[in-house]
């Protein structure tokens, strides 16, 4: 379905509000936790599988809506995915019984698996194979803004009250909702959305598992798992080996993280499409890995708090780089499994959002070290599985 120049860059900036609205929702309740943890007398474990239940139910669902995305259209899953995040918002801030936080973390997590493939596959639909990997960069960007942008915001809006941050990302999500109702169209028609859909059979967790491990996808899911891994590890136990080995204040610790995520966006933003033209993903992929390995083995004996900025800005940008470039080659691969392979990829990434904060804790409980060590040994094991890494595009338009 072709589109004037005009009214795809509209839809493209839609796509971009919703997905930084999304994550400037998560973003907006970070400063609140602790104290709501205190008012509702909720322990640290509690809060854990919280993050959990997030995490899982984005897992189980992802694959599921990756099929979907392509049998009911973009349009659709985008929108539902917006109003299940607002009525998981409201659900949190009206919620008095620690079973109904539970139920609002599940439903964010369904939100997300909805929202992420339909943006994902919404822009593959809308670029061209040249423009995609500067697109994806500009999703990445969106994401990680509304990272920077949600506790900042987030910690003012909990001045009219604990709860109103909660409030607050269920409005922004509703009228993101009703906003794109107005303004997008599906990208595909509904011949085009049939013929995806008659590839593919109903959707099934396990079989979908079972085809990712093909050798045409593998290989870059497991780099979106590590990916996703190393980077949920880093930040859960960041914090605490920054209080640790420095005792920086909260403060020191929010600045590092604000200056290192605004370099990573400024850096996306500017320069990822022409990197990745010199580059090629393959190898932007590989830089990306290598520096993150390094610079993870480097943490355990970096000192001061300049060094330690410099040294989080470097990672905050390889990870920040590797995921468009990521997100990037698996849609071009994907060939007409733009839905399926969009699932996956959320799939992947909440295993890691799973495995990672959990594996990251009990290490450093065991020194302070080991995250960072393991977390560069996980990557050196990604580089090495893209020095065999043979890209089959054709293969992939011909899986089913």
């Amino acid at each position: 379905m072709k589109k004037s120049i005009n009214e795809q860059k509209t839809i493209f900036i839609i796509l971009l509000s919703n997905i930084f609205v999304a994550f400037l929702g998560i973003g907006l309740i970070i400063p609140v936790m602790p104290s709501f943890m205190k008012i509702m007398h909720l322990s640290g474990s509690t809060m854990g599988y919280l993050v959990a239940a997030f995490a899982i139910s984005q897992l189980i669902t992802s694959p599921f809506a990756g099929r979907w995305v392509d049998r009911f259209g973009r349009k659709k899953m985008i929108i539902l995915g917006l109003l299940i995040f607002s009525l998981s918002e409201l659900i949190f801030g009206l919620g008095t019984h620690v079973s109904i936080f539970y139920f609002s973390r599940i439903l964010g997590g369904v939100s997300a698996a909805f929202i992420m493939p339909a943006v994902t596959a919404y822009v593959a639909d809308i670029t061209t194979l040249k423009e995609r990997s500067k697109a994806m960069g500009y999703v990445s960007a969106a994401i990680s803004t509304g990272f920077i942008i949600g506790p900042g915001a987030g910690g003012f809006i909990a001045g009219f009250g604990i709860r109103m941050p909660f409030f607050f990302a269920s409005a922004i999500a509703l009228i993101a909702a009703v906003t794109s109702v107005f303004i997008l169209k599906e990208s595909l028609s509904t011949e085009e959305r049939h013929q995806l859909s008659s590839h593919t059979k109903e959707s099934n967790f396990i079989k979908d598992l079972k085809r990712s491990i093909h050798p045409v996808y593998f290989i870059a899911f497991i780099i979106v798992f590590v990916m996703a891994f190393g980077l949920s590890a880093y930040e859960t136990v960041f914090s605490l080996f920054s209080d640790h080995k420095f005792g920086f204040t909260p403060k020191d610790i929010a600045t590092i993280i604000t200056i290192s995520s605004i370099v990573a966006v400024v850096i996306q933003v500017l320069l990822f499409g022409k990197l990745v033209n010199k580059l090629g993903e393959k190898r932007m992929i590989q830089l990306c890995l290598i520096t993150g390995a390094i610079l993870a083995f480097v943490s355990t004996v970096m000192s001061g708090f300049l060094t330690v900025l410099l040294v989080t800005c470097f990672i905050f940008l390889a990870f920040d780089l590797l995921r468009p470039a990521l997100t990037a080659h698996l849609s071009n691969m994907a060939s007409n499994q733009q839905g399926f392979v969009a699932g996956m990829n959320s799939t992947y990434t909440s295993l890691g959002n799973i495995f990672g904060p959990a594996l990251g804790g009990i290490l450093f409980d065991l020194n302070i070290h080991y995250p960072f060590l393991f977390a560069g040994f996980v990557m050196i094991v990604g580089l090495g599985l893209t020095m065999v890494w043979k890209e089959k595009k054709n293969d992939a338009a011909a899986l089913n």
